[in-house]
C-alpha cells in the first residue's frame, strides 16, 4: 500500500518521475547506495522527528548526521526521533521506505541544505526496495519543503 501511495503521488504530480524497484533491500543508506550504484551521500534519507507536539520529516543526504543544536535553532525545539511503530502509523511508510511522498496525512517537510551538493539524489519511495531519482530542488518543490541547515557532514563536522 505504501509504495502504491507513492506511485499515485507521482502519477498525479510528476508523471515523468519513475519509481525504481530494485527487488533487493534499499532500507539503509549503505544498502540503497550499493543497489543503485551511487555513493552513500547521494541517498536522501528521510528522518521522522517529533518537535514539541508536531511531527516533521527532514530529508538529508545519506552521510549527514542530525545536529541537535542546529535542529533546535531551525525548528524551535529539540527534535526526537519517532519510534518505528509511530513512523509507519503517521507516514504510512515502513521504516526503510520512509519518504515525503504519498503520506497518509500532511506533514511539514524540510530539506537539509546538504542535499544541494548533488545534481540528483535518491529518496526512498514508500517501500524497503523502491526509490526515485530527482534533483534536490524538485524534491523540495514537489513536497513543499522548506530548506534548513540542521545537519553536520562527516568531512567537515559542521
Amino acid at each position: 500500500m505504501s509504495e502504491a501511495s507513492v506511485r499515485a503521488f507521482f502519477a498525479a504530480h510528476a508523471p515523468d518521475i519513475t519509481v525504481i524497484d530494485q527487488g533487493i533491500s534499499t532500507a539503509t543508506v549503505l544498502e540503497a547506495a550499493a543497489a543503485l550504484g551511487v555513493e552513500p551521500a547521494r541517498i536522501a534519507k528521510t528522518l521522522s522527528l517529533r518537535v514539541g507536539e508536531t511531527v516533521v520529516l527532514v530529508c538529508t543526504r545519506g552521510d549527514a548526521r542530525l545536529s541537535n543544536g542546529k535542529a533546535r535553532a531551525a525548528l524551535g525545539a529539540k527534535p526526537r526521533m519517532l519510534g518505528a511503530d509511530e513512523v509507519e502509523a503517521i507516514t504510512g511508510h515502513p521504516v526503510g521506505g520512509v519518504c515525503p511522498f504519498g503520506l497518509t496525512a500532511p506533514l511539514a517537510i524540510y530539506c537539509d541544505i546538504s542535499l544541494q551538493a548533488f545534481t540528483t539524489v535518491f529518496p526512498a519511495a514508500g517501500s524497503r526496495t523502491a526509490s526515485v531519482e530527482l534533483t534536490p530542488d524538485r524534491l523540495a518543490s514537489l513536497t513543499g519543503a522548506i530548506w534548513i541547515d540542521v545537519c553536520t557532514l562527516p568531512e567537515t563536522g559542521d
